[in-house]
């Protein structure tokens, strides 16, 4: 291989995709190489006899759960929100045309031992079990001041300063309770933990109306997911890229990442050949995650670990009004942790399992060297299960920008059960490797209700 690309992307998961789809849009002369013969890395969608191969190498599924065909179970679950940034990037680059999308039923809230739906309309709000009569009152008088808001114009300030005032004072501001708090923080705002209370309030704000914004767009949910799985979201981007001449290698083996003597990049080794390139962008497991590089130094380190148990049930979550969908956040405050525990449940009407089961993915962040236990109090909301798969993962930031030696490592995947870190991720990859912020374009999605 004499020829020189500009850029080699390692692993095809949704972060490597999305950027090698958009850098060949920008006429970038992009190879993707992945170790693995299927789409997704670790964000890829597996039928049942993968899931079973990965998890439990010595049975054969059983087949009361149906066919293998029938099944696309994402090992790393994740909604999309409608009026999010990764609905921005499928628009602007519209990836959408490969892609059909259906909404989550319903989003909800654990609070005091039982799960409530967060409000998606003001008549739910006004019914809603997650407030007192006087608190709603209050919620509102917060929500129409969000709504309100104009940068431009002081008077609808009511003397709060976005940029310098914490959300802890905005929320005292309006007298809002605790559970409230932790409602609209972890269930709405999305934060993983309460570390964003005692910073400035704009990046909670803008986080808020995205939520409202989105939940307005479709009822119900602000999320919206992909028939038959996540691990189309990859292959989707995959196309793009091979529509503007990206090339795409699966199944090869990474056996060097080569440098030239002052450590920068040069090109990558499979086998006998080494493709050269200016720039390389790869997840952590292709930099030798936790392990020294060529010249010792250490490209990735863990920041910590991620326990999921994706379980496959037999009925709608108890307490969801039969929801063939739906997404539950129990706050970290509820169960006296430092971090969130998600579930995401999708099930036959999203093209991802067989009818009458239901697939539902219980994760957070690791607390202590008893994994399987801090996912409990989620576990425990499921009702009976019928069979379950845990697994627990590093998660890997990379130790340096890569402007130096030219080499771009992604993170892993957190415990969020939404896209926006693995967005956010994107922007500052993309930026660091060109140099500028990406702009997108806005588009509608078309959604099927």
């Amino acid at each position: 291989m004499d020829e020189e690309y500009d850029v080699i992307v390692l692993g095809t998961g949704l972060t490597e995709c999305i950027l090698s789809g958009l850098l060949s849009v920008e006429g970038k002369k992009v190879l993707h190489m992945d170790r693995n013969d299927y789409y997704g890395g670790d964000s890829a969608s597996l039928n049942l006899t993968q899931l079973y191969r990965k998890f439990r190498p010595e049975l054969a599924p059983p087949p009361e759960l149906g066919r293998d065909r029938d099944y696309a179970v994402d090992l790393i679950p994740k909604f999309i929100i409608a009026s999010g940034e990764l609905t921005r990037i499928l628009v602007h680059t519209d990836v959408t045309r490969y892609l059909e999308f259906k909404q989550i039923s319903g989003s909800y809230v654990y609070r005091d031992g039982k799960i409530s739906k967060v409000p998606s309309t003001e008549m739910e709000a006004v019914r809603s079990p997650l407030m007192g009569l006087f608190e709603k009152r209050r919620a509102k008088k917060f929500f129409e001041f969000l709504q309100g808001w104009k940068d431009e114009d002081p008077a609808t300030h009511q003397g709060i300063n976005l940029d310098k005032d914490t959300m802890k004072t905005v929320y005292e501001k309006f007298g809002l309770e605790p559970g409230t708090q932790d409602f609209i923080g972890h269930a709405m705002a999305l934060y993983l933990d309460d570390d964003y209370k005692t910073k400035p309030a704009r990046p909670a704000y803008e986080r808020i109306v995205l939520y409202t914004s989105s939940m307005a767009r479709y009822g119900k949910s602000p999320y919206i997911y992909p028939l038959y799985g996540l691990g189309e979201l990859p292959q989707s981007f995959a196309r793009l890229s091979a529509i503007y001449g990206g090339t795409y290698m699966l199944d090869k083996p990474i056996d060097e990442i080569v440098t030239d003597a002052n450590g920068k990049f040069v090109g990558v080794r499979s086998g006998g050949e080494t493709v050269k390139a200016k720039q390389v962008i790869g997840d952590p497991s292709y930099f030798g995650a936790g392990q020294s590089g060529e010249a010792g130094q250490i490209r990735v380190i863990e920041e910590g670990k991620v326990v999921r148990a994706i379980c496959f049930l037999k009925h709608p979550i108890p307490g969801t009004d039969d929801a063939d969908s739906a997404q539950i956040i129990i706050p970290q405050n509820q169960v006296g942790r430092r971090n969130d525990i998600y579930i995401a449940v999708v099930s036959s009407t999203h093209n991802v399992c067989a009818k009458d089961v239901y697939v539902a993915i219980v994760s957070t962040i690791v607390e202590t060297d008893k994994p399987e236990q801090e996912i409990a109090p989620g576990l425990q909301l499921l009702g009976p299960i019928y069979d379950k798969f845990v697994s627990v993962s590093s998660l890997y930031t990379p130790t340096s920008t890569g402007e130096a030696d030219q080499i771009f490592i992604t993170r892993s995947y957190d415990a969020t059960s939404h896209f926006e870190t693995v967005v956010e991720d994107v922007h500052n990859v993309w930026k660091r490797v060109v140099g500028k912020d990406l702009v997108l374009k806005k588009r509608e999605v078309e959604v099927e209700a």
